[in-house]
C-alpha cells in the first residue's frame, strides 16, 4: 500500500534580525542608534538584522543588555535559523540528486522494506534519496561512487549481464548490514577448511537445521556467511568477497529455490575463499547459475573445480554416470553421504538426464527461510562453546540440562579450565535417565581432582 503521509514544511525561515528589527520599532531606535550601544558598525548591525552575519556569543551578551532576553534566547534563535537554512540547502541538495534514483531497484527496495513504500513521485523522491544514502552509508551519490559505484572494476563476473552496478552494489549492501555488527574472529584457513567439509554433512538436512549451523561453522573459521534476497536486476545468485584483509564473506541468495544450486553455489564461494585469498583480496566474486552466457577464467574453473570434488569426489565420477534411476540416485547419495538432489543436479548439469527428470528428488528453499534466520529473537552466530550447549540441550531432559548448567554456574569461578565443548561428554549418562543433580553430587570429588573447568 503507498504511503502518502506528508507533512508541510515551509521553504522560508526568519532570521534572528527581525527579532532585532521589532525591537527597534517598538522602541522607535534607528539602527544606527542601536549600533552605538552595541559597539559595532553600521554596515555590521545590518548584516546581523538580514541574517548574513551570525549572532556569536558575545554578540548575544550583548544584544541581551541593550534589547533584554536572555543570552540563551539570542543564541537559540541563531541556531534555530542557521538549522532551517541548512535543512532548506540540503532539500534543495536532494532535489537535485533524484536522477540518481534511477541508478537503483528502488520498487525490490520498497517491497524488501528498506525504504519508505511511497508513490515515487516529485515531491518524496526527494525523501527516497536520503533514505538510499542512508541505506549505504555515504553523504552524497559522488561519495557513493567512490566508496561502491568504483567496485565495478573488482567485479569478477561468471556471466554477462551482470552489468547493472547500481543492483549488483545494492544487493551487496544488504549483506553488509546483516554482518556489520558481528564480531566476528579472524579468518582461519585450516579451520575453514575442517569446516567445509562438516558443512557437506549438513546437505542431507532440511533447511531450517542445516542454514543455522552452517553460518555457525563458517562463522568460528572467521568467514562470514549470508543470506540475502535475490534482486533479479542484479543477476546474482552469490558472490565471495573480502570486506578486510582478515574478514571473508561469502554472500548468497536463494536464485534457482532448489537445494542443488544452493550447495554448488555455497561449495563454489567457498572455493574462492581457498584458492584465491591471497592475490585477489581485492576481487568480487559474483556467480550466477545459468542466466546469460557463460565468461571463463581461470578463478572460476577453479572454483567449479573445487566445488564439484567437495560434493562428488572425481573418484566416484565414474560410477555417478551410469545412474538412471531415482533407487540408484538415493543409493548413491546415501553412499557418498550427500542429498540426493546434489547428484540429480549434478547429472542434469552433465546432460547425463534430462532437466525435466527426478526433479521432485530435490529440496525445494523458499524466501520465508531468510526471514526465519534472521528473525528478531535469532541473534545469530555464537561462541562456539555455548553452540555445543544448545545442540547438548536437545538430547536429554530439560530440568537435567537446567540443574546441570546450574552447577556450571556456580562453579564458574572454581573449575575453569576446560571448554564447554566437553559438557557433550557426560551427555550419555543422562540419557540414561539418571538425574542430573544426583549425577552431579557423585561426581564432584572427581572433576575436582581433574580438574574439570565450566566456563
Amino acid at each position: 500500500m503507498t504511503n502518502s503521509n506528508y507533512t508541510f514544511e515551509p521553504d522560508w525561515v526568519s532570521p534572528p534580525g527581525e527579532t532585532i528589527a521589532d525591537l527597534l520599532e517598538e522602541r522607535d531606535w534607528t539602527q544606527a542608534a542601536l549600533a552605538d550601544r552595541l559597539g559595532y558598525t553600521p554596515k555590521h548591525l545590518s548584516q546581523l538584522v538580514n541574517g548574513k552575519a551570525p549572532i556569536t556569543k558575545d554578540t548575544a551578551v550583548k544584544l541581551s543588555r541593550v534589547l533584554g532576553s536572555t543570552e540563551g534566547f539570542w543564541l537559540e534563535r541563531e541556531a534555530q535559523y542557521r538549522a532551517a537554512l541548512a535543512k532548506i540547502a540540503e532539500a534543495e541538495r536532494l532535489e537535485s540528486w533524484v536522477d540518481w534514483l534511477d541508478e537503483f531497484p528502488v520498487k525490490e527496495l520498497q517491497k524488501a522494506g528498506q525504504i519508505s513504500d511511497c508513490r515515487l513521485d516529485s515531491r518524496n523522491k526527494p525523501r527516497v534519496v536520503q533514505e538510499l544514502l542512508q541505506l549505504f552509508g555515504v553523504a552524497s551519490p559522488d561519495q557513493w561512487r567512490a566508496c561502491y559505484g568504483n567496485l565495478a572494476v573488482s567485479f569478477r563476473r561468471s556471466r554477462t549481464g551482470q552489468d547493472n552496478t547500481g543492483a549488483i552494489t545494492t544487493w551487496m549492501r544488504l549483506g553488509e548490514i546483516k554482518v556489520e555488527k558481528l564480531d566476528c574472529p579472524q579468518f582461519n584457513r585450516a579451520k575453514f577448511e575442517k569446516a567445509v567439509q562438516e558443512i557437506r554433512k549438513l546437505t542431507v538436512l532440511p533447511p531450517e537445521d542445516f542454514l543455522p549451523r552452517l553460518q555457525q561453522l563458517c562463522f568460528e573459521a572467521g568467514v562470514l556467511w549470508v543470506l540475502v534476497e535475490k534482486i533479479p536486476a542484479a543477476g546474482v545468485s552469490g558472490l565471495a568477497r573480502w570486506l578486510n584483509p582478515h574478514r571473508p564473506l561469502i554472500q548468497m541468495s536463494l536464485y534457482g529455490k532448489t537445494n542443488d544450486r544452493f550447495w554448488f553455489t555455497f561449495f563454489h564461494e567457498a572455493a574462492h575463499i581457498i584458492l584465491h585469498d591471497k592475490e585477489e583480496k581485492n576481487a568480487i566474486f559474483l556467480d550466477e547459475w545459468n542466466q546469460g552466457e557463460k565468461l571463463e577464467s581461470e578463478q572460476e574453473r577453479e572454483a567449479n573445480e573445487q566445488a564439484r570434488d567437495w560434493l562428488i569426489p572425481a573418484e566416484y565420477e565414474e560410477e555417478l554416470y551410469y545412474i538412471h534411476s531415482k533407487e540408484k540416485v538415493k543409493a548413491f547419495s546415501d553412499k557418498l553421504g550427500i542429498h540426493p538432489g546434489i547428484v540429480v543436479g549434478r547429472l542434469q548439469h552433465e546432460e547425463k538426464i534430462l532437466y525435466n527428470q527426478m526433479n521432485d528428488l530435490k529440496h525445494k528453499l523458499t524466501a520465508d527461510l531468510i526471514q526465519q534466520l534472521y528473525q528478531p529473537n535469532n541473534q545469530g552466530p555464537k561462541d562456539s562453546a555455548q553452540t555445543g550447549l544448545d545442540a547438548d540441550k536437545n538430547q536429554y531432559n530439560e530440568s537435567d540440562y537446567e540443574n546441570l548448567l546450574q552447577y556450571i554456574t556456580d562453579n564458574l569461578d572454581k573449575e575453569c579450565k576446560r571448554s564447554l565443548g566437553e559438557f557433550r561428554g557426560i551427555a550419555p549418562k543422562l540419557l540414561e535417565g539418571q538425574d542430573a543433580q544426583e549425577w552431579v553430587n557423585n561426581q564432584r570429588d572427581q572433576w575436582a581432582e581433574r580438574e574439570k573447568v565450566w566456563r
